[in-house]
């Protein structure tokens, strides 16, 4: 099973059990098409709108807040050892409360949803264009469909404590 460790620094939002979210990971990780054996490390750190700003701004170079960093290591093309880590995504909550507001399934199914997408990047899918940015929203949709059936999202990321 892949090795999660997560940081929730974000005060607003109730922390998501650390065993479910490691389940969850590690079924999104398979749903995506990334390999899971041999094991490796998934780095979470779930951080509010200034600190993603200041992440975007020095990590990536972009201006603003955003829902999901992704940072792939599988990317290198080289064998990786068990407990490597592979995958670091930075997730921002606070986005998920702004977008589920206007989006069916809410706060908890855009939670899901970031964490799929950064590991949906980390398996090469790309939606910079018109073309590819289809193909990843639909593979969104199946593994969200797939996660779905064995996941409480409202569960697993509750919007309040």
């Amino acid at each position: 099973m892949i090795s999660l460790h997560s940081r929730w620094q974000n005060r607003k939002l109730p922390v998501p059990g650390k065993k479910e979210l490691r389940k969850f990971a590690h079924a999104a990780a398979a749903a995506a098409g990334l390999p899971v054996d041999p094991a490796w490390d998934l780095n979470l750190l779930f951080v509010n709108d200034r600190s993603m700003a200041r992440y975007n701004a020095e990590l990536v170079g972009h201006e603003g807040t955003t829902d999901v960093i992704t940072f792939s290591y599988f990317d290198s093309g080289e064998d990786y050892l068990p407990g490597d880590t592979m995958i670091e995504l930075i997730i921002n909550p606070d986005a998920a409360v702004r977008e589920g507001a206007r989006r069916p399934g809410g706060y908890s199914y855009e939670m899901a949803l970031y964490i799929v997408h950064g590991l949906l990047h980390s398996a090469g899918e790309d939606d910079l264009s018109p073309a590819p940015r289809r193909r990843m929203r639909r593979r969104e949709k199946e593994c969200l469909e797939i996660l779905e059936k064995e996941f409480d999202f409202n569960t697993l990321f509750p919007e309040t404590k």
